[in-house]
């Protein structure tokens, strides 16, 4: 059976993007994500919200477009895949951290103040294609079946 590695996400900049460049000058944007889930308590009736927040990649010219139009706060549509990195922390102890590569980025607007309403997409010029990640898979090749 194939494996699907796919994400999609919907929640708010926590804080801007921060950008850095590559050896080769390539762009990598780095951005997190809060992804809210809003629930109604069984027991006491209350309604109360779930918060994730997630590490995400953009990599390339889309990156780039993440720091002119992005700022804390934004809503964004996230399309991606999981990836895992390591990394080594302050006291020695070597780290696993899961994170979103993005392939693609896309504004939304809601109704409401934050985490109310529908979502809606934003004009598509609001919409960052990311390039995809130096040595990464380009595609399928062959057909696992």
């Amino acid at each position: 059976m194939p494996e699907i590695n796919s994400v999609m996400l919907a929640g708010r900049l926590t804080r801007d993007p921060e950008v850095r460049y590559t050896q080769s000058q390539m762009a990598v944007a780095s951005l997190g994500l809060a992804v809210n889930r809003r629930f109604q308590d069984k027991a006491s009736g209350e309604w109360k919200d779930d918060t994730i927040f997630v590490s995400v990649t953009v990599w390339g010219q889309a990156a780039e477009r993440c720091k002119e139009k992005m700022r804390k706060g934004t809503p964004l549509l996230v399309d991606g895949r999981l990836t895992m990195s390591e990394y080594t922390d302050k006291t020695g102890a070597k780290r696993k951290e899961m994170k979103v590569t993005a392939n693609r980025v896309q504004i939304m607007s809601f109704d409401g103040p934050a985490g109310e309403g529908a979502p809606k997409s934003a004009p598509a010029e609001e919409s960052v294609e990311a390039e995809a990640k130096p040595g990464a898979e380009g595609g399928i090749e062959e057909v696992p079946f």
